[in-house]
């Protein structure tokens, strides 16, 4: 019974060439335009303003740079994988094909987390932007009339987000054409803005605003500034800084959920994927720099940064350009944060692995409606219950294990043998467990079965050395720098490490000349994307860990109770099975 198990949780999807039911029409602009506006959204009008009167000062601009990298290593995973697996699902699918159906289960599980809070997150800025603009009159009169004293919810019911997200919920439903157009029309609006700002902030900038010394800053500020300057919160501000901001980064995996819907998607969805996160790069550097000469670090409004920064050098008229611009944006926002959250569920009831009945095409629309409904119906109730704060910090876990996976499943694959060639020691016998093999010091050329089983464990085991590394640096950094039993528990953890790196930089890797695109630098760019991951993971509170734990515990129940027998994997198998059985009498008769 335990083995039957085993053998379900470890299934790998088999590709098949069939073709997809759903509409083929995205160009290599459509995606780039879906990566962008899915991404620049709340980063850019919220999140540069509060970072950088709270966490980094001016140096924002260096903490942007930072999350880039980190997003940048993770993008290009992502990017490989798209050009191997060119189906609707993202990383779910990724990891299906290489991992195994469990693994994958947990992955998309937690991308719908994702992508539900981050189209709620979205919906319910823009509530709260356009209530900002009307002095707050729809949050003072819903709390005076239906007030929600609930510590773990909102104050009141926001309606207006939740009709946000049943209109786009409509309009998603209603075909990929018709919400591409509109998402490359706001993505333009939203990118015209950034540019205004970007311009119009540097003919107001001044260079002593990056360096004011402590003495300069007002008293009524002096308890909230830290120490002026550049970096007024120190190195440590700043990586905090990287950590908020490598958020404003998410989204950009919306492009590799639309692997039957790309034209030509192994060479256009890791080219989008590239080209949005450059662009995407750009605007937040832009921004934080000009935003930050133009208005003293600590006089940032956190909720709404550019309205005072433009308020403040009395230009009025390009506040209100600004503002409508931000309502824009944050519109393409969400169309962004939504776009792939019903590919995902239409992936994963495709497979059997959740309800079937999700997967239903309209012949009409060629979308899958139950699922677009499904979600959105979902996201509008979470951006009616919860604030804002509340949502973004239940949004980042999901997002984190999904990039820490597809880069371990990189690695995977990277040092996999492909068995349709031929070469020499394909199906070598060499002892698992001598240190020559281990190490390679026969320096083989070619991946087999052997040096593919050493990498797995390895990875395995550098992730957890890594997750050990991480947890103590971030928990105990006091206690490493005494002479005492935890900093040899920290020396172990990293010589582990190493040693682990070394053991996987040594094994042979599969040229893979078929991909379109290829992760460059193996394996040093996966091993740093699971450390950036890791560590940001833990760097997450104990009530997000806790609401993980919850939303997990409903996916497995949802798994073990319905996904593990209507498998559809498991049904290709239990065929085979059965036709190999109805097979071998037939052969024993004639043996007769």
């Amino acid at each position: 019974m335990a083995s039957k198990i085993w053998s379900a949780l470890v299934r790998r999807k088999t590709q098949e060439d069939q073709e997809s039911k759903l509409d083929r029409c995205l160009s290599l602009l459509d995606l780039t335009a879906l990566g962008v506006g899915g991404t620049l959204g709340l980063g850019v009008y919220v999140l540069a303003g509060a970072v950088a009167k709270t966490v980094a000062g001016p140096a924002v601009c260096i903490s942007f740079l930072i999350a880039a990298i980190a997003s940048a290593v993770a993008g290009v995973c992502y990017a490989e994988f798209a050009a191997r697996v060119p189906k609707a699902g993202s990383a779910y699918v990724y990891s299906y094909v290489s991992v195994g159906e469990f693994v994958a289960y947990i992955i998309g599980w937690n991308l719908i987390l994702e992508y539900v809070i981050g189209t709620a997150s979205v919906a319910r800025g823009l509530s709260n932007y356009i209530d900002s603009l009307a002095n707050h009159a729809i949050r003072d009169t819903l709390t005076e009339w239906i007030p929600m004293n609930v510590s773990f919810l909102s104050e009141y019911p926001d309606f207006l987000s939740f009709f946000f997200v049943l209109l786009l919920t409509g309009l998603l439903s209603a075909g990929v054409r018709e919400s591409s157009i509109l998402n490359n029309i706001f993505t333009v609006l939203n990118l015209l803005t950034v540019g205004i700002v970007i311009v119009a902030g540097s003919i107001k900038a001044n260079t002593f605003n990056w360096n004011i010394p402590k003495e300069k800053i007002p008293a009524n500020f002096q308890s909230i500034a830290g120490n002026g300057g550049f970096m007024p919160f120190g190195f440590s501000g700043v990586m905090q800084g990287a950590a908020k901001c490598f958020y404003g980064f998410v989204g950009f995996d919306a492009v590799a959920t639309t692997g039957e819907e790309a034209k030509n998607p192994q060479k256009n969805i890791p080219w989008a994927i590239v080209t949005s996160l450059a662009i995407i790069f750009a605007a937040y550097f832009g921004i934080s720099t000009v935003l930050t000469l133009m208005l003293p670090y600590y006089e940032q409004d956190a909720d709404a940064p550019f309205p005072m920064a433009f308020e403040k050098v009395e230009w009025y008229t390009i506040k209100w350009i600004v503002t409508s611009g931000a309502v824009f944006a944050l519109c393409t926002s969400m169309l962004g944060a939504m776009f792939p959250l019903p590919r995902v569920i239409y992936a994963m009831a495709n497979d059997g692995v959740i309800f079937k009945s999700l997967a239903k095409i309209n012949p009409k629309t060629q979308t899958p409606v139950y699922a677009s409904v499904l979600s959105g119906i979902f996201s509008g109730i979470m951006a009616a219950l919860f604030n804002l704060n509340q949502l973004i910090d239940m949004m980042s876990i999901g997002t984190l294990l999904a990039y820490t996976i597809v880069a371990v499943c990189v690695l995977i694959l990277r040092y996999q043998p492909d068995e349709a060639k031929s070469y020499p020691g394909l199906e070598s016998k060499d002892d698992f467990m001598s240190i020559k093999t281990i190490f390679n010091l026969n320096n083989n050329k070619y991946p087999n079965m052997s040096t593919s089983k050493i990498t797995n464990w390895t990875i395995c085991i550098y992730s957890v050395f890594t997750g050990f590394v991480c947890a103590m640096i971030i928990n105990l950094l006091d206690e490493i720098q005494k002479p005492n039993y935890v900093l040899f528990l920290f020396v172990i953890a990293v010589v582990g490490m190493v040693v682990s790196f070394i053991i996987i930089l040594r094994q042979p890797v599969e040229n893979c000349d078929f991909l379109t695109f290829k992760v460059p630098l193996v394996p040093f760019i996966p091993c740093l994307s699971v450390i950036f991951n890791l560590y940001l993971m833990l760097e997450l509170d104990l009530e997000t860990w806790i609401r993980f734990v919850g939303w997990l515990i409903i996916g497995f129940i949802i798994y073990f109770c319905y996904g593990i027998r209507n498998s559809a994997e498991g049904e290709k198998i239990k065929k085979s099975e059965i036709k190999k059985q109805s097979k071998s009498p037939e052969k024993e008769v004639t043996r007769f």
